[in-house]
């Protein structure tokens, strides 16, 4: 069974465009076609992303594959008998029908997150697995239709199921450029190390010899122990057709191998910005477009900001409007670069209220000018926690139109025949402790406010205990 976090986009909705402004998106853009792109940014965090392979834990044993390997440098208590579980494509080929809805079942049973008005519980769940499993399922195509009619009953919109081309399709958006995604995990002496968690099957670095459970050591020399998911997915990833050494350790106490990986094609930045003058040319302000939030949509929103400060703006204009959201981790990245640090960007709820995790920001602020937030209906998910993130902790004004309310964290689990479920396992909350799904965040302002305005709102804002 492969993971996969995606917070899915929620359907196209009629747009807003707040009236008497001038800042509408030109031609202005960072255009990294014609240069490196070896600092684009990624994630395999287990949070939340969207659409990249995460994680495996099917029973199969990991085998060398590949001679040129080298002994690692230190020596590890480890078991004979323990080993690293990775995904085999022969799995596929004898699993049992029953057991592609006894999988299902079990996702859901361990994983759902109950948002609708419909009761649910584990023990509720629990009495329906003799009557799902009652009798043999003689086709596969009837075993997708009872994990259809099983996930249906939940009441949730965003929990379905995939059929193995769908999965196929979103299993192959990859945020590193090689086809792999990471993890960082602690290394059992305070630091943390990082694990190949999700790969794509035939991808560049599944051919060339990486596999699941691998420890990634180095990329391009660079030792990548200690560093988040994020800052080595950025090392990773480069123009289509180049090439990438990483050494990686195979297993818990397997050799550690060098290997070249060609990278594949990557995503187009999502940012387009340029400089304005408006109010009798009086402000300088740097308009910024974020169309998605990909795997370049921070490093190329840093740039931006850079050169628009060069140019002399003394304020921002960050455009969300119709932005359905994208890799939730990279819209958390880019709101930690206008936060203070210790500034509290966003809440994640699992099934238990209890074990809430509150997400911070790390380090001090990038700019620390006035921002205006433009939204709309299609702002949603990793666009409405960019959002509220700013806006809560008074960094930011909100104009525009109420947004969708896309709050709930999907994981997107891979069946043994390579179909797949989508199953809601949890929520956010803001700072200020709204739950933005199904409310969407309300704007300060529906039309563009005078500076002075925006200066005065936020000299007056008041940030939320512990931000």
């Amino acid at each position: 069974m492969r993971l996969l976090h995606s917070p899915l986009p929620p359907p196209l909705l009629t747009s807003f465009a707040p009236r008497k402004t001038s800042i509408l998106p030109k031609k202005a853009s960072l255009n990294y076609a014609q240069k490196p792109l070896q600092q684009a940014l990624s994630t395999g965090i287990s949070l939340v992303l969207s659409l990249g392979l995460l994680v495996s834990a099917p029973n199969s044993i990991f085998a060398l594959e590949s001679p040129s390997v080298l002994q690692p440098s230190n020596s590890l208590n480890c078991p004979e008998n323990e080993v690293e579980e990775v995904y085999s494509t022969e799995v596929s080929k004898v699993v049992s029908n029953e057991r592609i809805v006894e999988e299902a079942w079990q996702i859901v049973n361990d994983s759902f997150l109950n948002t609708s008005p419909r009761s649910w519980s584990p023990e509720s769940w629990l009495k329906k697995k003799d009557d799902i499993l009652s009798s043999s399922v003689q086709t596969r195509s009837k075993a997708h239709d009872i994990i259809k009619r099983m996930l249906a009953s939940l009441g949730d919109p965003y929990t379905r199921f995939l059929s193995p081309e769908e999965f196929s399709k979103m299993a192959r958006y990859d945020m590193t450029g090689i086809g792999v995604n990471l993890r960082d995990v602690p290394d059992g002496n305070g630091g943390l190390k990082l694990k190949v968690l999700g790969l794509l099957l035939d991808g560049p670095a599944h051919t060339a010899g990486v596999r699941q459970g691998d420890e990634l050591v180095s990329v391009n020399g660079v030792n990548v122990r200690d560093k988040s998911a994020f800052e080595a997915s950025s090392l990773l990833l480069g123009p289509s057709g180049t090439f990438v050494n990483i050494m990686v350790k195979h297993g818990n106490c397997g050799p550690v191998q060098s290997i070249d990986v060609e990278r594949q094609s990557i995503a187009k930045t999502p940012v387009f910005y340029r400089l304005e003058q408006i109010e009798s040319g009086s402000v300088s302000v740097g308009y910024v477009r974020l169309k998605e939030f990909n795997a370049l949509a921070r490093k190329d929103l840093v740039t931006a900001i850079k050169r628009l400060e060069g140019m002399g703006a003394s304020s921002f204009v960050l455009d969300l409007r119709d932005n359905l959201g994208g890799l939730v981790q990279a819209g958390i990245e880019i709101a930690k670069l206008f936060l203070d640090e210790g500034d509290t960007v966003i809440s994640t709820v699992g099934r238990d209220p209890q074990y809430r995790r509150n997400i911070v920001a790390e380090a001090p602020p990038l700019i620390t000018a006035p921002v205006i937030v433009l939204v709309n209906k299609k702002t949603a998910s990793a666009s409405e926690i960019v959002a509220t993130a700013l806006h809560d902790n008074c960094r930011a004004v909100l104009v525009g139109d109420k947004t969708y309310g896309k709050g709930l964290i999907q994981s997107v689990f891979e069946l043994p025949d390579g179909s797949g479920v989508v199953v809601t396992i949890g929520k956010y909350v803001t700072p200020n402790n709204l739950d933005i799904n199904g409310n969407g965040v309300d704007p300060d302002f529906r039309n563009f406010p005078a500076w002075s305005e925006v200066t005065n709102r936020l000299s007056k804002c008041h940030k939320p205990q512990g931000g």
